[in-house]
């Protein structure tokens, strides 16, 4: 064998090398272990330094290797230099708070995409911020926060980075590992989901009732009309075709706990990679497109997804932040307020009491999971792609910042705690009061000028009937400190409370003083 051929036998980590996720201008997360990792000879001894620490190891069999550095306290720029049979030199270091953006298109979508809707934003990106550092999934390795590179990162987490810099007065570092149009299902690792014990209990129940075969059925009997949508579309000329857009072929029939694709090809190829990268914690956007999996619901799926991702991370239970879902659909406390002023108007209530409140409760839920926490969307604008990316950053940032960082900013509008019934009144109890419970008042231009709290609706069903036929009617409701008193003349009896338990609910008008919307929710069967 000749020497070229020698040569190009030897593996090509041979010499020490980093991830995509180890590079200048990035920025290590502050008083914790933080992890440099990579590839060499198996056997080479890898050194690292930084500030005024040295840390060795050696590769393993594989070529592997990882050393820990001690806490860091924020600051920099520094120089982070690996040395093996090669020496690597990352310049321009900084240490301060680092978080993880994901989800599908309104995490993922650019700048560009919004600026010409959200003028708070386009002002933001045509500045530079030496302290704010950029990295996607993908790309070769971070990027300082220049125009250039601003115009290209996801909207939504350069506004909530760039604030949440500006008050912690530390560098902050930005990963974005995210993907239009994709469901949850596909951001966890195939073990989190086999091995969630929530999930295997949701698909046994739902597959007690579910009937594979029948799913086929009504999947051929699609088919069949699909073929024929499909056969006259085809007849149009490309100027029709394009103006009415091709029929949408039947999605294959799934089995109880089946994925419509792969579990975890994108975590597999957009979050992995940044593990186990020293990070304070996540903010995640996504729920448009569901889980994809047969049977599992989204609070299911993403309570499997938050356990997994803490697991494989290595980093205990860190922050989860969550933008709810859907967005938009309630009315702001200010609409000349740059973050809500996308909000919708106040409107009159409906004639009729909203009985569709189940895919936002189903989000709302999520917050319940340990050290997890909603951004509050209701009140920011509504629409598959709100234009307010400004907005939604902000309030993500004042969740983290009161959630996360102890400061004195209350995250939510008033939650309920806790209720009881006395004689033919619901007296309803709030954590998140603020400054104090409040109502956002009408306006009489309107046609919405009701001077009054309203979007309670109560029932007097017995507590053994069927959700579906229970009965409500909208209540009058009286603020009372910490409390909502709620009644109705129609229900000497109440049973069952509800608060705002639609998709839309612009009418319920439920405020704290520091101007956050109420949570909707519901309490049915008060007396059991």
């Amino acid at each position: 064998m000749g020497v070229g051929a020698v040569l190009s036998a030897i593996p090509t980590w041979a010499e020490v090398k980093l991830p995509a996720v180890l590079s200048s201008h990035m920025v290590l997360q502050r008083d914790m272990a933080v992890p440099v990792w990579g590839t060499a000879a198996a056997g080479e001894k890898v050194t690292v330094k930084f500030r005024n620490q040295k840390k060795s190891t050696v590769a393993d069999d594989k070529g592997n290797w990882l050393v820990k550095l001690d806490a860091l306290k924020a600051g920099g720029p520094e120089v982070l230099t690996v040395a093996g049979t090669n020496t690597l030199t990352l310049d321009d270091v900084l240490v301060g708070e680092v978080w993880v953006g994901s989800g599908q298109s309104n995490m993922d979508m650019p700048i560009t995409a919004y600026t010409n809707g959200d003028e708070a934003l386009a002002k933001a990106a045509a500045g530079t911020y030496p302290k704010l550092r950029l990295i996607r999934s993908g790309n070769p390795g971070w990027q300082e926060a220049i125009p250039a590179n601003i115009e290209k990162t996801s909207a939504l987490l350069f506004a909530f980075g760039l604030l949440l810099q500006q008050k912690l007065d530390v560098p902050v570092g930005l990963l974005v590992g995210a993907a239009g149009g994709t469901p949850s299902g596909y951001w966890l690792s195939e073990e989190a989901y086999t091995n969630d014990s929530a999930c295997k209990e949701v698909i046994d129940k739902y597959a007690a009732t579910y009937s594979f075969e029948d799913a086929q059925k009504r999947v051929q009997a699609e088919m069949v009309t699909y073929a024929q949508a499909k056969a006259e579309w085809d007849k149009l000329t490309p100027e029709l075709q394009k103006g009415k857009g091709a029929p949408h072929k039947p999605a294959p029939a799934l089995k109880a706990g089946e994925c419509n694709s792969k579990v975890g090809h994108l975590y597999a190829a957009r979050i992995k990679p940044f593990m186990p990268f020293a990070i304070r914690g996540v903010l995640w956007d996504q729920g448009e497109s569901g889980t994809a999996i047969q049977g599992v619901d989204q609070y299911t799926l993403m309570g499997a997804l938050i356990r997994g991702w803490r697991k494989e991370w290595g980093q205990g239970d860190f922050p989860f932040i969550y933008v709810q879902k859907p967005s938009g659909g309630g009315c702001a406390w200010d609409q000349n307020d740059p973050v809500t002023l996308r909000g919708n108007a106040y409107q009159p209530l409906p004639a009729n009491v909203p009985n569709d409140g189940e895919y936002r409760e189903t989000h709302i839920h999520i917050m319940n999971y340990p050290h997890t926490f909603m951004v509050t969307s209701s009140d920011l604008g509504e629409g598959v792609h709100p234009v307010n990316k400004s907005g939604y950053g902000v309030r993500s940032a004042h969740v983290v910042l009161g959630a996360v960082y102890d400061r004195d900013i209350e995250i939510y509008g008033p939650v309920y705690k806790s209720h009881k019934v006395k004689g033919n009144k619901v007296i309803v109890r709030f954590n998140h009061v603020g400054k104090g419970l409040a109502f956002k008042k009408g306006d009489p231009s309107t046609g919405a000028g009701q001077v009054k709290l309203q979007g309670f609706a109560i029932s007097g069903d017995a507590p053994s009937t069927p959700e579906a036929d229970r009965k409500f009617v909208w209540a009058d409701a009286i603020i009372d400190g910490k409390t909502v008193v709620v009644s109705s003349d129609k229900i000497p009896k109440p049973t069952a409370v509800r608060y705002a338990w639609a998709g839309r609910h612009q009418w319920a008008n439920l405020f704290n003083k520091d101007g956050l919307p109420a949570i909707p929710f519901r309490v049915d069967n008060l007396l059991k």
